[in-house]
């Protein structure tokens, strides 16, 4: 499993100090992780615009609730999770959570493993990932690249450990698709 691109160290004195109304804090916290949250929200939505709205909706969630962070968790983990509430929010405003890869859908043959490393290739793998469907994308990319449980990716969905293993299956036999690479047999 990959570690998060939001695992990023906050000195909890910077964090006070944005607490307390620090603006330059509460900036340096924003530049530390604009990339992160804005990567996200488009691997999430499939939108350039759209992840910039959800970068800001995001940051200022985090603004406004940053007096409610009470340090029992890492400060990344916390504003990770505003940003996947806020990208998930606007998909099921836009009601794009409702599509998924279903079985008849699937006829490609069974695979578990991680996606393939010929995605390291970022704009071939988002034009892959926007052929998806959203919640398809969304499981897999909270899977795969965030490092979140079927179980966790269910709650946050609103739906069962199953749906995520069952989208994490087909989106990545999907996705290899997409990108045409051939599936590989282990021994």
């Amino acid at each position: 499993m990959s570690r998060s691109q939001f695992a990023i160290d906050v000195p909890d004195s910077l964090v006070a100090r944005a607490r307390s109304g620090c603006r330059e804090s509460f900036e340096q916290i924003y530049r530390r992780f604009e990339r992160p949250v804005f990567t996200l929200a488009l691997r999430i939505c499939g939108d350039r615009e759209e992840a910039g709205d959800v970068l800001q909706d995001t940051m200022l969630k985090l603004f406004h609730h940053l007096p409610d962070y009470r340090g029992d968790c890492p400060f990344w983990g916390w504003l990770r999770q505003i940003a996947v509430n806020e990208a998930l929010l606007r998909l099921r405003r836009q009601k794009r959570l409702v599509a998924e890869i279903s079985v008849e859908e699937d006829d490609l043959p069974q695979d578990q493993g991680l996606p393939p490393a010929a995605a390291a290739d970022a704009a071939l793998l988002q034009r892959a990932l926007e052929a998806l469907p959203a919640a398809t994308r969304s499981v897999l990319w909270l899977y795969h690249a965030e490092g979140y449980t079927h179980e966790e990716i269910a709650g946050l969905m609103q739906r069962t450990p199953s749906f995520s293993k069952s989208q994490v299956s087909r989106g990545t036999r999907r996705l290899r698709a997409l990108l045409n690479i051939e599936d590989t047999v282990h021994a």
